[in-house]
């Protein structure tokens, strides 16, 4: 098998879509947040100024995370590219959490007594992505009918 059928080929399951069509709907508002500074974000200056600020990192790794976050989103909920985007979301994240929400500890500042937030929902979105990186998109995804049509040929 071809890397590339391999890239696409995915289990004809539901539990996939949904997976994906989920992952998407909830990144993407913070991907949006980043590159236009909709949902009450501060477009790229901003978040570009408080990524160096918060992580140290030079400012063009803030651009991958932008692009993580709004593209690889929307690529999730159409099934395109699955796995590559989910993989780059578990980079991401796994990232995120070791810059910056590890020394929070693990629960969310519901109660607004810590400093910061903690990485409970980080490893929510990086189990979700590692399971769209092993099982692929599912049905009704862009991923499928390109692997269908590859098989055609």
């Amino acid at each position: 098998m071809n890397f590339k059928r391999r890239l696409l080929s995915t289990n004809n399951t539901w539990s996939l879509t949904l997976l994906r069509s989920f992952l998407g709907i909830v990144i993407f508002p913070h991907g949006a947040q980043k590159l236009f500074g909709w949902f009450g974000g501060h477009g790229p200056t901003g978040f570009l100024q408080g990524f160096e600020q918060m992580s140290g990192l030079p400012g063009f790794l803030g651009w991958f995370m932008i692009i993580i976050e709004f593209v690889g989103s929307i690529c999730l909920i159409l099934g395109f590219w699955t796995r590559i985007w989910a993989f780059g979301m578990i980079c991401l994240f796994i990232g995120i959490v070791l810059t910056v929400h590890l020394p929070y500890g693990f629960f969310m500042n519901w109660g607004g007594n810590q400093a910061g937030e903690g990485y409970e929902y980080h490893l929510l979105v990086i189990g979700m992505a590692w399971a769209l990186t092993v099982g692929g998109a599912g049905k009704l995804s862009v991923d499928r009918a390109m692997a269908d049509q590859e098989r055609t040929f």
